[in-house]
């Protein structure tokens, strides 16, 4: 039976799949933070007690760059290191610090009066050098831990481990291709662009064709939380190979898409989206295999319990985040209600990958009774946030508002939002949790803490 896993074979790939792993925890500590002062700055009851709803805009920008952005590229920095055996070199540490540099000036920014908030799709920005900066810089990170990744290309699939590698590989592609994207719409942006819209139209086609790695490594991580927990996957895996590269095989339309229309173009814009909505389907086949074997495989050992329960809430929150997608009509909270499950379903399949990764990385076992839960409560909240917004979208509530310019006059308007709050306030106890687990984990190395 072919085991679908990745290993770690080298002590610097050790080394440095640890490094990636702990900038990714630290940019999800920091989102968590600016995450509760978006939380209490939209809160019936608690709004208006917030005296700064200006800095609701600042704090939602970082929020989204650090937990849209810097999270899940680092978290593929992970993927890519780990199916990599000659990871660990010069140019994968050299990508780590400059991409560590670019965090930590991302995060400090808005305490040091950047501001100027834009609310512009994908990656939001403040309008300040410094910020531009720090964006520049982890990306130019992240490109230089592309090279390290594409000049060492994968083996034939012939077993388990080989596939997983390689749709590790497939899934460095679509970043690769987003950051040509990113180039190509900067070349031909008009001048007469600025502001918000400058930047709605810049991160566009980069933005939803970086979706295509996301998805990828989500189900990477399916394939492999499956298998902790007892999974037999029974296809040969060529076709599981096969089912990989479809996924990321709309992306021969992105060419196409550019060179039918200008990128401030309506049509350019539809198109993107069309690739989103169509293209994505194309990760079902994939997806189902996993959620088939989520309803077949045997009851999960104690110490893969809490895999099994980032897996479930994983495919949950994904789910409603696809099926609250169908909903969106005009412009309001239904979109982040979407965006948000998507988001979370995706963080909830890179936790458990965390929890799996740690002892393997020699950073200690997370404590098998919290981290089983925390999923759940993570989940749980993050189900409840998204329902709230879906429900008060209906109604009208606007996207990007907080406190009385959300104009909540209704009983259900409020209700849902209030359902909001609580759902984000339960998230972030659940965020709480990871990354407690995390760190006790961390600070006792060596100790057995399976239950």
């Amino acid at each position: 039976m072919n085991q679908f896993v990745l290993l770690i074979e080298t002590e610097m790939q050790r080394k440095i799949t640890a490094k990636w792993l702990g900038l990714a925890v630290a940019s999800l500590l920091a989102a968590g933070v600016f995450s509760l002062l978006l939380v209490l700055s939209r809160t019936p009851g608690v709004q208006s007690i917030i005296p700064w709803i200006d800095f609701f805009h600042v704090a939602l920008v970082v929020h989204v760059d650090l937990s849209v952005l810097i999270w899940f590229l680092s978290m593929a920095g992970v993927f890519w290191c780990a199916s990599n055996p000659k990871s660990g070199g010069l140019i994968d540490n050299l990508a780590w610090y400059i991409a560590v540099a670019g965090t930590l000036v991302m995060v400090s920014s808005p305490f040091f009066g950047v501001g100027n908030p834009l609310m512009n799709n994908y990656v939001p920005v403040l309008q300040h050098p410094v910020f531009y900066a720090a964006l520049s810089t982890f990306g130019i990170g992240i490109g230089i831990l592309l090279v390290g990744r594409l000049i060492h290309l994968p083996n034939m699939p012939t077993d388990g481990k080989d596939v997983l590698s390689l749709a590790c590989y497939l899934a460095a592609i679509p970043t690769l291709l987003s950051i040509a994207a990113l180039v190509w719409t900067y070349t031909e942006i008009p001048e007469a662009l600025s502001g918000e819209l400058y930047f709605e139209v810049l991160f566009w086609g980069a933005g939803h064709t970086l979706q295509f790695t996301h998805t990828l490594l989500l189900l990477v991580a399916w394939v492999w939380l499956a298998q902790a927990c007892g999974a037999r996957f029974s296809l040969p895996p060529k076709v599981m190979a096969a089912l990989s590269v479809l996924v990321i095989l709309p992306l021969v339309l992105v060419p196409m898409i550019y060179s039918h229309g200008a990128v401030e173009s309506a049509v350019h814009r539809l198109e993107f989206t069309q690739l989103m909505q169509y293209g994505g389907l194309a990760c079902m086949p994939l997806g189902m295999i996993v959620i088939w074997q989520l309803f077949a495989m045997p009851r999960a050992e104690p110490v893969a319990k809490p895999m099994k329960s980032a897996l479930i809430a994983s495919f949950v929150l994904f789910s409603a985040g696809g099926i609250i997608g169908f909903m969106i009509e005009g412009v309001n909270v239904v979109i982040p209600a979407h965006y948000h499950g998507s988001i979370v379903g995706v963080t909830l399949a890179f936790m458990g990958v965390a929890y799996l990764l740690m002892p393997k990385l020699g950073l200690g076992k997370p404590s098998v009774k919290l981290a089983k839960i925390q999923p759940y409560v993570y989940g749980g909240g993050q189900l409840m946030h998204i329902l709230g917004l879906a429900w008060s979208g209906g109604y009208g509530v606007q996207r990007k508002t907080a406190g009385a310019a959300q104009d909540l006059d209704r009983l259900p308007e409020v209700l849902g939002m209030g359902m909001m709050g609580l759902g984000g306030l339960i998230s972030t106890i659940g965020g709480l949790l990871f990354l407690i687990v995390i760190i006790k984990a961390w600070r006792s190395k060596g100790q057995d803490q399976g239950e």
